[in-house]
């Protein structure tokens, strides 16, 4: 799914977090978003699937379009049902429910369509393998998800996120808890779930992104700085502020 963000502001209460914003982001692509802390990343991010609408004192105007369809037109709870199921969500932290490994995968659907039991299962199955978990866990599929490592966790986590079949896949930070072997995991299943989704990712993370985006965005105090080609925005930024952030030089007041 091709989207498209143009000019979009937002706010929480008075607080202007979001100034002007315009990307567009190509569909079976990894997009990074990267800045400093609370530069307006996560934002943009949760409005994709219009999470923030359920923030008190949350405003947002311009346009932000999945396939030509401005999502904010409509105000239909209906509607705004159906694009979060459209749009998967990963979290910085894992959250498995505290149930079984097998009951996370199924709840999604389960609360959502009356699907043949075994029907499921075997989609649960298919999407545990899609993201490399299933032989790790295939013997411990009733028991507690919280019992797998963090890193096994996410994944279940993707894996749960992808049982509605979304679209598009939104990340923010998924890898900052997890170790380096389990980053090198998530990154490489990433680059294969890049084929069949478009992925979105906030990271602060300058080798990963370099490492697994094809285009990047650099967020500054709510504005996009930069944005393109990650490789040519990583060896040429266009400004100093770029820059400095990517190598971790001192800020330029």
């Amino acid at each position: 799914m091709d989207i498209r963000i143009n000019n979009v502001n937002a706010w929480y209460q008075q607080n202007h977090v979001l100034k002007d914003v315009t990307l567009s982001m190509p569909e079976n692509d990894i997009f990074a978003f990267i800045g400093p802390s609370g530069c307006g990343k996560t934002t943009l991010l949760r409005s994709i699937n219009r999470l923030n609408d359920l923030i008190h004192g949350f405003h947002l105007e311009g346009e932000i379009s999945i396939d030509g369809v401005d999502i904010y037109e409509n105000k239909d709870s209906r509607f705004i049902r159906e694009l979060r199921c459209k749009i998967g969500m990963v979290f910085q932290q894992p959250n498995p429910l505290a149930t079984t490994v097998m009951k996370n995968m199924l709840l999604p659907v389960n609360e959502r369509y009356l699907v043949n039991k075994t029907t499921i299962k075997n989609m649960a199955i298919e999407k545990l393998k899609a993201v490399y978990l299933f032989d790790e866990v295939k013997d411990r599929l009733n028991k507690s998800a919280l019992s797998l490592s963090g890193g096994q966790q996410q994944r279940l986590s993707i894996a749960r996120a992808m049982m509605l079949e979304p679209k598009i896949i939104l990340m923010d930070e998924p890898c900052s808890a997890l170790d380096p072997t389990s980053t090198m995991k998530i990154e490489e299943l990433l680059q294969e779930l890049k084929k069949e989704y478009t992925i979105i990712i906030v990271t602060h993370n300058m080798e990963q992104a370099r490492r697994i985006s094809t285009n990047v965005a650099f967020f500054f105090e709510g504005l996009v700085v930069e944005s393109g080609k990650t490789e040519e925005l990583f060896t040429n930024p266009k400004t100093q502020l770029m820059e400095n952030y990517i190598t971790g030089r001192k800020w330029i007041g």
